[in-house]
């Protein structure tokens, strides 16, 4: 199903990061390319060569960043998705997304892929989740157009139990999946 389909993987620098992993691994081995985003504090958490590793595809981590094949990077990448993923997706990066804020890569990239199929896998703290101005930003990112999935109730980070958890690989997988054959459906029209 995702067979040849384009996927940009944005990361934000959630204690979910490393799901992130395990997601661009079997995104790969499904047959997508993947190409990485990721936010500062992402690579803080996990390396980007254990992305390049599972991808075999470079790691972009800043707006200052070019190379021959990528001349405007968030206009490229965007450009050659077909897909957009984040996960995990932060209070942080939904807010940027909201309030049209763009102030490193990730969020840039954002900005401009509001017209593509793009979905976000929330993953924070249960308190951030049901912070008020963290829900009135999850509003905004929904009318905009942006699919979410999750979070999901479970142990978190902290230890607590809540919601807050980043939504199930095999749950984010299949909602690609789901995004994958609308694209798919559309190109044969």
């Amino acid at each position: 199903m995702l067979e040849n389909l384009n996927i940009l993987l944005g990361v934000s620098g959630g204690i979910a990061v490393y799901k992130a992993v395990d997601l661009a691994s079997k995104l790969s081995s499904a047959g997508a390319g993947v190409n990485t985003v990721m936010t500062e504090s992402a690579c803080r958490l996990v390396a980007p060569r254990s992305f390049e590793g599972v991808t075999r595809s470079a790691v972009f981590t800043s707006l200052w960043e070019t190379s021959e094949e990528y001349k405007i990077g968030h206009i490229a990448l965007v450009d050659w998705a077909d897909i957009v993923v984040v996960a995990p997706a932060t209070a942080n990066i939904i807010g940027k997304i909201a309030n049209g804020i763009c102030d490193d890569l990730l969020s840039t990239m954002l900005c401009v892929c509001w017209a593509k199929p793009t979905l976000l896998a929330p993953a924070m703290n249960n308190n951030m989740w049901t912070n008020p101005a963290v829900q009135h930003n999850v509003k905004r990112v929904k009318e905009m157009g942006f699919g979410l999935i999750g979070p999901v109730k479970g142990r978190l980070a902290c230890g607590t139990e809540g919601i807050g958890r980043m939504s199930e690989l095999k749950d984010i997988l299949e909602a690609i999946e789901k995004m994958a054959s609308g694209i798919k459906r559309s190109k044969k029209d």
